[in-house]
């Protein structure tokens, strides 16, 4: 896993994670204290809440960046599949709002 900047829609908005191999996807925020400001998980057009004690924002991405979803994930829940979902965004809930994240909102991943 490395660690990385956030932008939405311009703004750096916070430190990130990428998960881009298959051990770091399945485990993804599972474990985490604290949790990472956000994680982002590519491959990936859902995600679930499996063993999960805590609440997130999560939001679906096409290949661009471009935010196709946004939902809040409970423990022990699931997400839908996003048709063109290419990666998934999680971080702690509250956190999209802070950041003014919204469907249509563009997400960059900077180092």
């Amino acid at each position: 896993m490395r660690a990385s900047r956030l932008w939405v829609d311009g703004v750096d908005v916070a430190p990130l994670l990428v998960a881009d191999t298959y051990l770091s996807r399945l485990r993804g925020m599972l474990g985490r204290r604290p949790l990472p400001p956000a994680l982002l998980l590519r491959p990936a057009n859902s995600v679930h809440g499996m063993g999960m004690r805590d609440t997130l924002d999560v939001a679906v991405l096409d290949a661009s960046g471009t935010v196709l979803a946004t939902a809040v994930l409970r423990p022990g829940r699931l997400t839908r599949s996003v048709r063109g979902g290419h990666q998934v965004l999680e971080a702690p809930v509250g956190s999209f709002t802070r950041w003014g994240l919204s469907v249509q909102s563009s997400v960059e991943v900077r180092d």
